[in-house]
């Protein structure tokens, strides 16, 4: 293969100067002639009946165009599981779900709307935890579960239960394997739920127009979901919705789906067609729009005197929320990756995505796999003690290799990656098996830990995407896509890619930062670690398109087969006499002849690529193919512990990825970066909480903290290995979500090497270290 010229080279971002100088406009920034200002009445109670709305004084405000309730709403609105209304009708299912919508001329007058607003409300028990939602005798957060659209044949919700889904994976004979084990473990673990916290809270603004139409403006990562889902909640023709995605300040799948642009449309309508603009604020960010799901675990392992796993059980039951119409995906690639990157002869899962009265869940970068990892990490860990084997040697000894299969049944490949060169990588970056130096004080103690990763791209099975390119007067390239860049870098790796494969230099290739459905061409949503492998394949296609027509119109003007044409650096010459030679920019929009006669026309390829090879799971067993390909790591920490005070510090953390190809190394070094210090936020610092009624405590940054620059541990170690992924381009996979997977494993198990203490509930925090330090003090 002939050496690159742009692909894995370290390309700057092609966004940055934009956004440092403030250039890059955001749907926060934009305004519309005419536009009004919404805001929400929220609930204050997680579970009760709405007895009477009052809103006769917020629409006798003056500046107040459009007061709206749910009782005039009939829509419902889901992606996966359609069971959300737009604004709360007869009950409310959490604390902050939103009950009157006030449109006005300026914010100030909406809000003060909202404050004239009377609501009365009959409490209703609410339903917080899970495990007691899937009781008999729970009350019913949704008891007309039945009548809900969703899914069908991926999805499996339970009527007259609190059960949204149900997914399965049966493996071999769990229950004999399990009896007949010489080492056996159960253990429970606890993920809290959390926020994505974006940069840039969720804004939108929408107009509707004369002969059913609507113009959207929205920070989402999904434009075209945006345009279906809309389509299919108010019965409108998909061409009669027009959406506008400009940058977005951030996503991490918060903003895939669908959110407030539903309330936006319905306020537009009711106030004669003018543009309606909302932007949550950051309390409404947490408080009202979707999070990441609470988990609790249970897993056993079972295993030979020789430390081979024979049987795995594993039940997680998902904090759903009040919705679930994402939640139930994340359930379901809980289920198939569930059981860790390991060989399990016999396997059983149950994941179960329960409703409760508390803030919906939706994706969130790693989409599930954080969760389910903490449980399954830590618990090869504790296997590994029973054994009285080396944490890395028992998951060397069990990691999957080629020739085995995963627990729905794929055949594990060369071309999947190599999960034991990955963990080696580890175990050599922070000297795994050699004693941690001294700790900085007497009161200070080390420890090393190490912890597994993997993902798939959580998608359907006729997921796709397409690609546009057009050459411009100058032979320079316009790359259209509707993928989103929203901070994670793509469109630079995919400008790189139209580079490379036009023969172009790299300044002339452009990708458009505005997603706009009325031109540029499909993609499903930007989720899951896809966008550079599906995009970057639909690119590479493209390009190709437009090659062949550059090649044949040369070929006529040089009167040689097109097969005769070489294309380098913009310049289209013929084979063997470089002398003969056209500049793509005398081609771009057709060939004129010295005697004025044309031939071809304005170049444009098109590219596409759509999954293959997946199939559903089985309903019963799980068995199938859900992954288009996977990708495999994984991290190793040094840690120190006061154990005065409980604080932790993060010394060293080494991420291994297995990336196939790095299409990038620069932006692979950022997304490692960012991903283990958001890691570090889910380990160590961040939760929701709610008190006795479901009330949510901490909607702000005073009570919730997350990391920040200062929190970045004092050495990152980024390696990237490059095993070839077939079918990807240049052989690359996804590696944009998966170095947040697994960080708090891999602390977890570092701290039980410093202290001896099991940690079995997250965030890790100095409190809670310190409780379990004292208490192991109190028994000694």
């Amino acid at each position: 293969m002939a050496e690159l010229r742009y692909v894995g080279k370290p390309v700057a971002r092609d966004d940055a100067i934009d956004k440092v100088t403030g250039a890059a406009r955001y749907t926060h920034d934009l305004a519309v002639p005419g536009m009004l200002h919404a805001v929400m009445v929220t609930s204050p109670h997680a579970s009760a009946r709405i007895v009477r709305i009052d809103t006769s004084d917020a629409e006798a405000l003056p500046g107040v165009r459009a007061v709206l309730t749910g009782d005039g709403l009939s829509y419902r609105v889901g992606l996966y599981m359609v069971d959300k209304r737009i604004l709360a009708r007869g009950v409310v299912r959490y604390h902050g779900e939103p009950v009157v919508g006030i449109a006005a001329d300026t914010i100030d007058i909406a809000r003060a709307a909202c404050r004239l607003v009377k609501v009365d409300y009959e409490p209703l028990e609410p339903v917080l935890d899970p495990r007691d939602a899937l009781k008999e005798e729970s009350p019913l957060v949704h008891p007309d579960l039945e009548t809900y659209e969703h899914a069908k044949g991926v999805f499996f919700p339970e009527p007259k239960t609190n059960i949204a889904h149900h997914q399965r994976v049966r493996k071999g004979d769990f229950d004999t394997a399990f009896a007949s084990a010489d080492v056996t473990l159960t253990a429970k673990f606890y993920n809290p739920p959390v926020q994505h916290v974006p940069m840039e809270t969720h804004a939108t603004i929408v107009q509707t127009l004369p002969g059913d139409r609507a113009e959207i403006w929205s920070s989402s990562q999904s434009p075209y979901t945006v345009r279906h889902l809309l389509s299919v909640c108010f019965g409108l023709p998909h061409a009669n919705i027009r959406v506008h995605v400009p940058y977005v300040g951030g996503g991490f799948g918060g903003k895939a789906g669908l959110h407030l642009e539903p309330l936006a449309y319905v306020l537009s309508k009711a106030s004669g067609g003018r543009p309606i603009k909302i932007v949550a604020t950051r309390e409404e960010e947490f408080n009202t729009l979707p999070s990441r799901q609470g988990l609790h675990s249970t897993v056993e392992i079972g295993t030979d005197k020789s430390g081979r796993i024979v049987a795995l059980k594993a039940t997680y039951v998902w904090d759903a929320g009040a919705y679930a119409d994402y939640g139930v995906n994340v359930g379901r690639a809980a289920a198939y990756s569930g059981g860790g990157p390991y060989v399990i002869p016999n396997c059983w899962i149950d994941s179960y995505v329960v409703y409760t009265n508390k803030i919906f869940g939706t994706a969130y970068r790693g989409f599930g796999h954080l969760e389910v990892l903490w449980g399954i990490e830590r618990a090869i860990d504790m296997m590994a003690r029973k054994l009285d084997m080396d944490p890395v040697e028992f998951r060397r000894l069990n990691l999957l290799r080629e020739g085995e299969t995963t627990i729905t049944g794929e055949a594990f490949t060369a071309g999947h990656g190599s999960p034991v060169e990955c963990l080696d990588a580890a175990a050599k970056a922070i000297e795994w098996g050699t004693p941690s130096e001294p700790a900085s004080k007497p009161y200070k103690v080390r420890g090393k830990g190490i912890a597994m990763l993997h993902k798939a791209p959580a998608m359907p099975t006729y997921t796709s995407c397409a690609v546009v390119i057009k050459l411009d007067e100058d032979g320079a390239a316009d790359v259209l896509v509707s993928g989103v860049d929203y901070g994670q870098g793509t469109y630079t790796v995919l400008k790189q890619i139209a580079a490379e494969e036009l023969r172009i230099p790299i300044e002339k290739a452009h990708v458009t930062w505005e997603c706009d459905t009325a031109f540029s061409p499909y993609d499903w949503q930007t989720v899951a670690s896809r966008f550079a492998y599906m995009g970057g394949n639909a690119i590479i296609e493209a390009a190709a398109d437009c090659l062949r027509q550059i090649r044949d119109v040369a070929g006529q003007a040089f009167d040689v087969p097109p097969d005769k044409i070489v294309c380098e650096d913009g310049v289209a010459f013929v084979d063997g006499d470089p002398d003969r030679r056209i500049p793509y920019a005398k081609l771009a929009l057709g060939y004129t002849f010295e005697n004025g006669n044309s031939i071809g026309g304005p170049i444009i390829g098109h590219g596409r690529f759509i999954a293959t090879g997946l199939t559903h799971l089985d309903p019963e067993t799980g068995q199938g193919l859900p992954a288009q390909y996977w990708t495999y790591g994984a991290h190793a920490v040094e840690v120190e512990v006061d154990t005065q005070t409980g604080e932790i510090e993060v010394l060293d953390i080494a991420t291994v990825v297995d990336a196939g190809k790095v299409l990038n190394p620069k932006l692979c070094d950022g997304q490692v970066v960012g991903g283990v210090v958001q890691g570090l936020g889910s380990a160590l610092w961040e939760e929701f909480r709610f008190d006795e009624s479901g009330r949510f405590l901490n909607p702000a940054f005073v009570d919730y903290k997350i990391p920040t620059a200062k929190d970045i541990p004092r050495n990152t170690q980024r390696i990237l290995l490059e095993n070839p992924q077939p079918g990807g381009p240049y052989g690359a996979r996804g590696v944009a979500e998966h170095p947040m997977i697994s960080v708090p494993g891999a602390i977890g198990n570092a701290l039980h090497d410093a202290l001896g203490i099991e940690f079995t509930t997250l965030p890790l925090n100095y409190e809670r270290i310190l409780l379990r330090i004292l208490e192991q003090g109190d028994r000694g």
